[in-house]
């Protein structure tokens, strides 16, 4: 038996390369490479670095899914289906939307794979593959197996999980959604030894919010602290009321968090329900206290929320610039299907698509639904400009050398090469077609 598994793109502008910031392993891959019997022959086609071989001699296609490849992801079972090969979908989209799913995949994989991947196989084999397998939360008891990504041209990061889910409700967001607000930590010798696995000097612990809990991640950083890596991770803003959380996040190799600061403006941050966020008059503070911990900060904002125009956008720029962040991501916001976001948009009538992930004609970077102060259309044109001029020479030039006060010189090599790159990157991210491969379509 052989199964073949696929990671689909988001999309590809023609005789364009993919976006070398989004070529991350695919750590979904190796967690399932792991779940299947060695006795099943398998093999990775990675839709952003190659071109998928439809011909290839295949029992079973097992494709992991995405809201922005979710359009990709049915078009290219379709190409498998028509030859009666059998296709199997999961993943965060899947989970959201399994009624959808359904009607362009043989089986779909509600939640994580680890406690059904078997049973999967096991009815595949015996001919009684089921329409829905209820995966819920699942335990990663497994290793990775990234043997599967031999070959294959990826950021030189190595991903460790640590944890799944958040204890937040955040209203945009799917993960929440998927974990039900829930955190779910992974066994900390379970993490080591991945660590220990690793291949490069880059370790992104990945994790939706890795300060969760505090007592286990304090205990997990006094657990990776001998193992000499320098990591990066995803945090939030309240964490810098600890000090001795900061001080040992820091002896255990972290060099760079991400930070949802989402919006600067509190009326905005209650509609979003991110009410932790709201700490305004001592953010200055938090933030000087991570980066006097030699911690550098990844800040991402969000816009698009009902005081969000021109002035909201220029202020979170300016907080980004005075702050002279590692880097920033000035991103619009995104209805992700069946979060409490997407409802409300649909509700009010603001949705500019209904399934803006399977419209045709939408492209990366633009907005799905009408904001209430400005165009749809402007708040995008805002959001690039923010990316531009976050990413001019003078202001890179300026992060650089703060930049080398707080991290390692290590880090602060990698600095260069990856703010650099996202500087190329914000006009070719734009107008991506979402679900398009046009390499693929007939000269």
């Amino acid at each position: 038996m052989k199964i073949t598994f696929i990671l689909p793109a988001i999309g590809k502008k023609p005789g364009k390369k993919y976006i070398g910031t989004w070529k991350m392993e695919p750590l979904t891959i190796a967690v399932l490479k792991s779940l299947t019997p060695q006795n099943i022959e398998t093999e990775l086609f990675d839709d952003r670095i190659e071109l998928i071989d439809y011909n290839t001699q295949t029992d079973l296609v097992c494709i992991t899914v995405e809201s922005y490849t979710a359009k990709r992801s049915y078009k290219i079972a379709e190409k498998f289906r028509e030859r009666g090969i059998p296709v199997v979908m999961g993943g965060y989209h899947v989970t959201l939307c399994p009624e959808e799913a359904v009607n362009y995949c043989n089986s779909v994989i509600v939640g994580n794979a680890e406690t059904v991947w078997n049973d999967v196989l096991n009815d595949f084999q015996s001919g009684n593959l089921k329409k829905i397998y209820q995966g819920g939360v699942g335990e990663y008891v497994v290793q990775p197996d990234k043997s599967i990504f031999n070959g294959k041209k990826y950021l030189p990061v190595s991903l460790v999980e640590t944890g799944r889910g958040c204890c937040h409700s955040c209203e945009f967001c799917s993960i929440s959604k998927f974990y039900c607000s829930k955190y779910y930590c992974r066994d900390h010798s379970l993490i080591v030894e991945d660590i220990k696995n690793s291949k490069h000097r880059y370790t992104f612990l990945v994790d939706d919010n890795l300060v969760a809990d505090r007592r286990n991640a304090m205990s997990l950083f006094e657990d990776i602290a001998p193992l000499k890596i320098k990591w990066a991770g995803q945090g939030t803003l309240s964490m810098a009321k600890d000090e001795k959380l900061l001080r040992t996040m820091k002896k255990s190799g972290c060099e760079l968090i991400l930070i949802g600061f989402e919006s600067l403006n509190k009326e905005n941050l209650k509609q979003m329900n991110k009410s932790f966020n709201y700490a305004i008059g001592e953010r200055d503070e938090l933030v000087k206290r991570i980066h006097d911990a030699g911690i550098g900060i990844y800040a991402t904002f969000v816009f698009g929320y009902d005081n969000d125009d021109e002035r909201t956008v220029n202020d979170a720029l300016e907080f980004a610039k005075k702050h002279n962040f590692y880097t920033a991501a000035f991103n619009h916001l995104l209805p992700f299907p069946n979060t409490a976001l997407y409802d409300r948009l649909k509700a009010d009538n603001r949705l500019i698509y209904d399934k803006w992930w399977l419209a045709d004609g939408y492209n990366y970077g633009e907005l799905a639904f009408e904001p209430k102060l400005v165009s749809a259309e402007k708040m995008s044109r805002l959001c690039r400009d923010a990316r531009k001029e976050f990413s001019s020479a003078k202001t890179v030039l300026s992060r650089g050398f703060a930049s080398l006060g707080r991290t390692s010189p290590l880090m602060w090599g990698l600095f260069w090469g990856m703010n650099l790159r996202l500087g190329e990157e914000v006009d070719q991210k734009m107008n991506v077609p979402i679900g398009e491969n046009l390499d693929e379509l007939p000269k």
